[in-house]
């Protein structure tokens, strides 16, 4: 039987009546047993339910990674250029690399007003609400898309329709990462990273079934397929429960017990939903003794600053790694010498090489931790950059050159989605406090849209034959930041492999070295010499 755990100022934030906190307290800790016990095989059975509400909620990512590819793609497309570009002294027509940057850069600010505003509207009216409005105002803003006679109308349709993918992009990751337990969580948040690539894949099969059309339709049918997902997601939306995480934080007991059992199976009679709850209010209380506030601006106060720092550099790092190319992919083909129809193909097979590595990340992930990954990913796009840099000293003529240059940047893509891409999500997730989490990864995520800004103002400019025209070249700036990343995860990025929150918590609080996270004894319910400290500090 479990030793009776020992009543701290913590715990009694539970309760007046002792013998209720000394009950919930036993359940807290039998959760956290049966957590660190549970094997995939057992989430799988226990938890099919909630992988299949939180794989319908990450599905619509699938819509921000095929807008992602869709801009990208068009600036290489003959018929797009003609009806938006302006002529050139040579009869063909270009878009200019200002307007190509205005257009990619108008969904990332869209984004950041959507990334914003739901850290605030999530966190008031719950995860459901938001997820139908976001979902409605998609369905609206896609019109604009297809019919946009002009660029200005074409650059108002991308800002406003990046508000709603903007919630999308918080709202999926906390989701999966609440609604599921430790073992489940790095595979259901790094689906998210699949729905992301499966959305590029399909872009990039749609358009490479259109881009020989002379017609205004060549462009007009990518931005129709758009509408294939709002609705079905809706309708999946209005019938999910609501996260059990948020009911808690806001003292809704019995409904996050209610909503649990609604993401539960009957497979295991020894669970119970009431002490998973109870292990969540008790990590709510315990998140509350470290840091009382809820507001952004306790995003930067105390431990959560250290928090808030890594979740936002681990995000920003995706930018800065050269990741970027991969959104310009068909263009970065076709200005590095491969003929529209051969670049339009290597894309597609980038995608599904993408796809795969994303699978293949679950399988790594097993065996090795998210540090680990994300460490070892980052050092292996670093020497793919350098490599794609030295073979554009070729020329661009060199045709070998160009073939070798689209072959690295597809293993760079199977590294990126193998480590990098996925692994992301995950971190992000778990690194940020529960009761901080929806405004931390709101904060992480739109630092890693200001770079997407930067990157949308600056590739097209190293890739557009009228500006910069570096082509290959922008592997060996791209190389540079990604070994700064390098650097920066190897000394400040955590192992949360294994912890359940309430253990993150305070190792965070111990301040406990990031390569010091996997090794160090955490009891969050008896009172030790460490424990003592971290509660009563």
């Amino acid at each position: 039987m479990a030793e009776k755990p020992t009543i701290t100022n913590v715990e009694a934030a539970l309760g007046d009546n002792e013998a209720d906190i000394v009950a919930t307290l036993n359940d807290a800790q039998t959760a956290t047993a049966k957590e660190h016990s549970m094997s995939l095989w057992q989430g799988l059975k226990l938890y099919p339910k909630a992988i299949a509400w939180s794989v319908l909620l990450s599905t619509a990512i699938v819509m921000e990674g095929y807008d992602v590819v869709l801009m990208g793609s068009f600036y290489a497309m003959d018929s797009f250029k003609k009806q938006y570009g302006t002529l050139q002294p040579d009869g063909s027509y270009e878009m200019s690399a200002s307007w190509q940057a205005g257009l990619s850069n108008a969904m990332n600010c869209g984004q950041i007003l959507g990334l914003f505003a739901n850290g605030i509207v999530s966190e008031r009216f719950g995860y459901r609400k938001t997820m139908l409005g976001s979902l409605s105002l998609v369905v609206g803003f896609i019109f604009l898309l297809f019919f946009a006679p002009n660029k200005e109308t074409l650059l108002a349709g991308e800002l406003l329709l990046g508000i709603p993918l903007g919630v999308f992009q918080i709202l999926t990751v906390t989701y999966a990462s609440e609604v599921c337990p430790v073992v489940l969580r790095c595979y259901l948040t790094t689906y998210i990273n699949l729905c992301w690539v499966m959305g590029q894949l399909i872009a990039s099969g749609v358009l490479y079934a259109v881009q020989s059309r002379p017609d205004e339709w060549a462009y007009r049918i990518p931005f129709a397929v758009q509408w294939a997902w709002p609705i079905p997601i809706m309708l999946g939306v209005a019938f999910a429960p609501e996260s059990p995480w948020w009911l808690v934080r806001k003292g809704r007991k019995q409904d996050a017990v209610d909503a649990l059992r609604r993401l539960t199976g009957t497979a295991d009679p020894d669970f119970d939903a009431e002490e998973t709850v109870a292990m969540m209010v008790h990590t709510n209380e315990l998140e509350k003794e470290i840091e009382s506030g809820t507001s952004y601006l306790d995003c930067f106060k105390g431990v959560d600053l250290r928090r808030t720092e890594v979740v936002c550099l681990t995000w920003a790092a995706q930018n800065l790694c050269g990741a970027g190319l991969m959104g310009y992919s068909t263009y970065f083909y076709l200005q590095a010498g491969l003929r529209t129809s051969d670049a339009f193909a290597m894309s597609l097979g980038q995608y599904a090489i993408g796809f795969c590595g994303t699978l293949f990340s679950w399988v790594l992930m097993t065996h090795f931790g998210r540090r680990t990954l994300y460490v070892g990913g980052l050092t292996c796009l670093f020497v793919f950059l350098m490599i794609v840099g030295f073979i554009s000293l070729a020329g661009q003529h060199n045709t070998a050159a160009s073939w070798g240059m689209g072959s690295m940047l597809l293993v760079y893509t199977l590294v990126y989605d193998s480590t990098v891409g996925p692994v992301c999500y995950s971190l992000v997730s778990e690194l940020s406090s529960t009761r901080l989490r929806i405004k931390t990864v709101a904060l992480a995520r739109n630092l890693y849209n200001v770079f997407s800004i930067v990157n949308g103002v600056i590739i097209p400019f190293m890739l557009n034959p009228t500006a910069w025209a570096w082509g290959g070249k922008a592997g060996f700036f791209w190389a540079s930041f990604c070994f700064l990343c390098v650097l920066w995860s190897f000394f400040r990025l955590p192992e949360p492999k294994g912890r359940t929150y309430a253990e993150l918590d305070v190792l965070f609080q111990r301040g406990t070295s990031a390569r010091k996270f996997k090794t160090t004894a955490v009891d969050i319910f008896h009172t030790d010499e460490a424990n003592e400290k971290v509660l009563d500090d």
